[in-house]
């Protein structure tokens, strides 16, 4: 009976175009990863490949909403491969357009035409767009600063291939353990 109702409401659209959104951004962040991992940026590939999979699971929660359809896509979608910095300011428009635009008007319409549950998937993903778009800021920050490999104070940094810890200002070229380049080094993060 639902699918009756959702069938040609503006719900059903924006749950089409959400979904259509999501995979076509799960798809950019792998291949984002794949020109961090060139440009020498093991943790933001990292992070674009979680990302991804975070994208993955939005894309899930709204194709699990409209069920059986044939849908037209109605949206455009940025097709740009970049150097990381450019990739990550393509990521954070993305991001923000969803969190601060389309998820909270796919909110709002399905609260109006009475899908409470879908209401709160697109705010509960809007929640996870926010973080997305802050933490690909920080690291573009990053990248401008060129502080991604060295900060102004002393930190610890941790290879991500072996676990060496080096404390300093900046991480070493190599490591000193593994050998594996700088590129695998991250700051050390205990927040769990």
């Amino acid at each position: 009976m639902t699918e009756k109702i959702l069938k040609g409401s503006k719900t059903e659209q924006n749950l089409i175009n959400a979904f259509a959104g999501e995979s076509q951004a799960r798809n950019r962040y792998s291949f984002f990863a794949k020109q961090a991992k060139k440009d020498g940026y093991e943790q933001i590939a990292e992070i674009f490949l979680i990302t991804a999979e975070n994208e993955k699971e939005h894309a899930k929660l709204f194709y699990e909403h409209i069920g059986n359809t044939i849908g037209q896509v109605n949206s455009s979608y940025p097709f740009e491969l970049g150097t990381t910095e450019e990739n990550l300011e393509s990521a954070i428009n993305g991001e923000k357009e969803e969190w601060s635009i389309l998820y909270p008007e796919g909110e709002k319409v399905a609260r109006e035409e009475g899908f409470d549950e879908i209401a709160e998937t697109f705010h509960h993903v809007v929640e996870a767009e926010k973080h997305h778009e802050k933490r690909y800021s920080k690291l573009l920050e990053n990248v401008k600063n060129n502080t991604v490999f060295s900060k102004p104070e002393e930190t610890n940094w941790m290879c991500r291939e072996c676990g060496y810890i080096h404390h300093g200002k900046s991480a070493p070229k190599k490591c000193p353990n593994c050998h594996h380049p700088q590129a695998y080094f991250q700051v050390l993060c205990e927040e769990y």
